[in-house]
């Protein structure tokens, strides 16, 4: 009950959710039974192939009640919306708290790059952002919910246990005082309780 009413109290304004291998499956298992009036933005960022036709965002909104997209440049972030990072471009959230897609270079191999998604988020969101790490096979995402955790926002990270890939929950729980460790029932529970 304490978790909960931490974060009521402290209004969260966004939710960015970021994974690699086996994250598209967690992300739609937080995200299936969110109510439609859930009133948050939640970005999602996973690695994904980069010169792929890919049916992520179809396959998202087959999941849920909420109104799935992806990004594109210079959207304005409305909330009870899921925005999925393309594949091959960085994002940004900038200050006026729209997105920005970015063809820098990769980072950690990859991009999209977690860490991008989620230290941006942090310098606009502060401590009204919830940062979620899943399963994935490397270390981004680790520093990203380093910068949540610097300016106060919440940081979960996927029960390594239940992850399809230990790497990126461990890699972020040895970098980072991460607030909670949970499996993907407990998140979706947690992202309930905002309401």
């Amino acid at each position: 009950m304490e978790e909960n009413f931490k974060i009521k109290k402290n209004g969260y304004e966004a939710i960015v959710i970021g994974g690699s291998w086996g994250g598209m499956e967690a992300v739609i298992k937080i995200v299936k039974d969110l109510p439609v009036f859930f009133p948050l933005p939640i970005v999602v960022v996973v690695h994904r192939q980069k010169n792929v036709e890919s049916n992520l965002c179809s396959v998202i909104t087959k999941n849920t009640r909420l109104y799935t997209k992806e990004v594109t440049d210079k959207e304005e972030i409305r909330p009870g919306t899921i925005y999925l990072v393309p594949a091959n471009y960085h994002v940004l959230v900038e200050k006026d708290r729209t997105f920005s897609l970015d063809v820098s270079e990769n980072v950690l191999f990859s991009r999209p790059s977690i860490d991008i998604v989620f230290e941006s988020a942090s310098l606009v969101f502060r401590n009204k952002l919830i940062g979620i790490l899943l399963t994935g096979a490397n270390s981004d995402g680790s520093q990203g919910l380093k910068a949540i955790s610097e300016m106060g926002g919440l940081t979960i990270v996927q029960d390594p246990m239940e992850a399809i890939s230990k790497t990126m929950p461990l890699s972020a729980i040895e970098r980072v005082k991460i607030d909670h460790i949970l499996k993907l029932e407990e998140i979706q529970s947690l992202l309930m309780s905002t309401l």
